[in-house]
């Protein structure tokens, strides 16, 4: 199931070329993270919290069984990124791994199950680590399982 609204691009221009590129492609090219082989990513399709206006996302690509996390460090920053508060009010979102696109509902990872997590994304993505030293609110983890 696609999620409906209008697409409104993000104000970023780095975040609009590499969405653009990656769904231009199917998933084949502008999927990995500062071209970096080692880090892949996915996109992301959020309702906007406020504007109800669909964003999309690149995130860090961290998967077991089926489950994705989406890890809202927004670089260590003391705020949460945009998408944050667009997975709370609107939890249902569309992933696209690839040329694979699936419908997930996000929650919030909390106690033991977020700290496995954290451990598997920060593996993953070394600077996940830095940015939780750089800032004091604990950096949210989403999971990501499909409908």
């Amino acid at each position: 199931m696609a999620l409906d609204g209008e697409y409104e691009p993000s104000p970023s221009q780095w975040v609009r070329d590499q969405v653009e590129e990656f769904e231009a492609s199917n998933g084949q090219r502008a999927n990995t993270l500062m071209d970096h082989p080692e880090w892949p990513i996915v996109v992301i399709t959020s309702k906007g919290a406020t504007s109800g206006k669909l964003r999309k996302n690149p995130v860090m690509r961290v998967e077991k069984d089926g489950v994705y996390a989406a890890v809202a460090s927004k670089g260590g920053e003391p705020e949460h990124p945009s998408w944050y508060h667009n997975f709370l009010a609107h939890p249902e979102v569309e992933l696209q791994d690839g040329a694979e696109r699936h419908t997930y509902i996000a929650r919030v990872a909390e106690g033991a199950e977020r700290a496995e997590w954290w451990e598997r994304c920060v593996a993953q993505y070394a600077p996940y680590a830095e940015y939780q030293e750089k800032t004091d609110r604990e950096i949210p983890v989403f999971l990501l399982e499909r409908v």
